[in-house]
């Protein structure tokens, strides 16, 4: 079993910055793919970016450029640098990590862009 928790999320203005941090603990040997996704309300969960073991990426087009995810592998963290912030980025902010072709997912985090 794998354990994930993030953190990070909070109110910012438009335009602003975040920092959301995913710490996975438990069975965390051969955690491969890590991510993070989002859901609005009435939405459904969608991916934002996602990370290799190796650092391979990829981006949602509409992250791109302003959202950078990285992780830690000796700390078992991930990470999403938000920049450049915008309304339509307020959401649940959710970690999923990949073991063993199962993923597993935290509580999610509240992230809300508003002036």
């Amino acid at each position: 079993q794998v354990q994930v928790a993030e953190s990070g999320g909070g109110l910012v203005q438009p335009g602003g910055s975040l920092r959301l941090s995913c710490a996975a603990s438990g069975s965390i040997f051969r955690i491969s793919g890590m991510s993070w996704y989002r859901q609005a309300p009435g939405t459904p969960r969608e991916l934002v970016a996602g990370i290799t073991h190796g650092g391979d990426t990829n981006y949602a087009d509409s992250v791109k450029g302003r959202f950078t995810i990285s992780r830690d592998n000796a700390k078992n963290t991930l990470y999403l640098q938000m920049d450049s912030l915008k309304p339509e980025d307020t959401a649940v902010y959710y970690c999923n990590a990949v073991r063993l072709g199962v993923g597993y997912w935290g509580q999610g985090t509240q992230v809300t862009v508003s002036s």
